[in-house]
């Protein structure tokens, strides 16, 4: 770093922080302003604010972008920051750099009319199906990575991921399921990828949030006990109202039907999960007075992306709300639980709780039951067990039973989801998803041991009712898969065998 009275290199960018701390939304901003530029891009940020002479230096080393030089002037400081480094730069003789903008504000256009349903295969009784995501191939990683840092272009990143999810898919097929998904290779995690394809909307690294917790030294703590890799988790961030001028993923879905006859199913992060994550108050509170405002249009582009999805033709659709498990089993008596849409602040359980059914039932509104699903876990980025939630669903399963949706997938293999007796009051019009193996651990279930605990919900719910899937995804974080394709495709066929089994002894076609 050097000390100068002018900045040697033009900035590509500049933006004035004021009197903000990297720990009340600078460094949010930062992220928004740097993210779109090219390696060896510079940004220009200019600050008020004192203690920004030290933390912006520590912020850049830690997120290896080189602080090429730093100005003052009276109490206005001028630092100029390269992504990555400045040796990276690119810049053609006798041409000025591209200047961008950073995240472009766009204006919010909703989908005035919802598409027809498309009719869809039938999900018969005993369907085994994964929950949604598998272990990516290294190749795609380094795909998912060039493309958020902005180094690999759409096109070239699709085609790519198009081979990731014909390798996922024909490994569910060997495997023998009835109900197929894309294995979510083109995202970074199950929540968050939501962020590259909605409006206003941005990914930046976990680490850059530690400033806005209470205490950051304790919170990347916590982070290291629970197993948590939070150098490679990136989270949404709000910088305008929030708009869908294209599909989450209806593109996955529509890949997918071109690879098999088979009945799809789409994971999507449900409103409750993403008004927890999406709502940071030093930077959402820009476009919205409070968490209500936004999960209006949280609920506003899901719905538009389910009728999507229903047009193209995909048979199920699954919401994702796993801090439901955060809201009832997570606080002084119990462990403290990391979740990205754990982040932000919650009211009281029974309170949290009816905020997330009123948010499911406005997405499902109106479309129909038996296409759509819910999920929920008690936590799923790391192998061991002791880091993540414990708890029967007891405290849970009235609001399960409130849930406008035709069918549950219930994480029910792992000991710390309890017996699943409790389930037995469960409306009799919701299918269950009946977790039968656990996708932590790497050794596979044997198929005797699969059929008998299918057969103790038989005998709760009646054959009918059931489907058959592992408790949660393979890789729910893209950089942290839990186990190998390998494992992963032995565990679906151990699962397939066994409802082999169970069709023949029940007589379901």
């Amino acid at each position: 770093m050097t000390v100068s009275p002018q900045h040697p290199p033009k900035p590509d960018i500049s933006f004035d922080g004021g009197d903000l701390d990297c720990g009340n939304g600078l460094l949010l901003l930062i992220r928004k302003h740097i993210d779109p530029l090219d390696r060896g891009g510079l940004l220009e940020i200019r600050s008020t604010e004192t203690s920004v002479d030290e933390d912006l230096p520590a912020w850049c080393r830690m997120t290896k972008n080189e602080l090429v030089s730093f100005v003052k002037d009276g109490n206005v400081r001028s630092f100029l920051v390269a992504k990555g480094s400045l040796a990276e730069r690119k810049i053609t003789v006798g041409e000025a750099p591209e200047v961008r903008s950073g995240v472009t504000l766009v204006d919010v256009k909703p989908l005035l009319a919802f598409p027809a349903v498309a009719p869809a295969p039938t999900i018969r009784p005993l369907s085994v199906m994964g929950i949604g995501s598998w272990p990516r191939p290294r190749w795609m990683l380094q795909a998912v990575h060039e493309h958020m840092e902005g180094r690999l272009d759409e096109a070239a990143f699709h085609t790519t991921a198009d081979d990731a999810v014909r390798l996922a898919v024909s490994a569910q097929i060997r495997a023998g399921v009835d109900v197929v998904s894309d294995g979510e290779q083109r995202r970074d995690s199950y929540s968050s990828f939501v962020a590259s394809r909605l409006d206003n909307c941005q990914l930046i690294p976990l680490t850059d949030l530690l400033p806005l917790v209470d205490d950051p030294q304790e919170f990347e703590r916590e982070l290291r006990a629970l197993d948590v890799p939070a150098g490679d988790v990136r989270h949404p961030a709000l910088f305008g109202p929030l708009g869908r001028s294209r599909g989450i993923a209806v593109h996955e879905a529509e890949f997918v039907r071109t690879l098999t006859d088979l009945p799809v199913k789409v994971a999507l992060p449900g409103p409750y999960l993403l008004t927890r994550t999406m709502w940071m108050e030093c930077i959402s509170d820009r476009a919205y007075v409070n968490r209500e405002a936004l999960a209006i249009d949280i609920v506003r582009v899901l719905r538009e992306e389910i009728a999507c999805l229903l047009a193209v033709g995909t048979t199920l659709i699954q919401l994702d709300e796993p801090v439901l498990s955060e809201v009832v089993f997570s606080g002084p008596a119990n462990q403290r639980s990391f979740m990205c849409g754990a982040l932000s602040a919650k009211k009281d359980s029974p309170a949290e709780l009816a905020f997330a059914r009123d948010l499911v039932n406005a997405v499902t509104a109106g479309f129909p039951p038996e296409r759509i699903a819910l999920h929920m876990c008690r936590g799923n980025w790391t192998t061991d067990e002791t880091k993540a939630l414990s708890g029967n669903y007891e405290p849970l399963v009235d609001i399960l039973g409130q849930m406008n949706v035709g069918t549950l997938f219930l994480e029910l293999c792992t000991p710390r989801a309890g017996e699943m007796e409790v389930l037995a009051r469960l409306p009799d019009r919701l299918r269950i998803g009946i977790g039968s193996c656990n996708q932590k651990h790497a050794h596979v279930e044997s198929v005797d041991s699969i059929v008998a605990h299918v057969e103790r919900a038989i005998h709760l719910f009646g054959v009918e009712r059931l489907l058959i899937t592992p408790d949660c995804g393979f890789a729910t974080f893209a950089d942290n898969p839990l186990n190998s394709e390998r494992v992963a495709e032995a565990k679906l066929a151990a699962l397939a065998q066994a409802a082999q089994i169970l069709r023949d002894r029940y007589r379901i076609d």
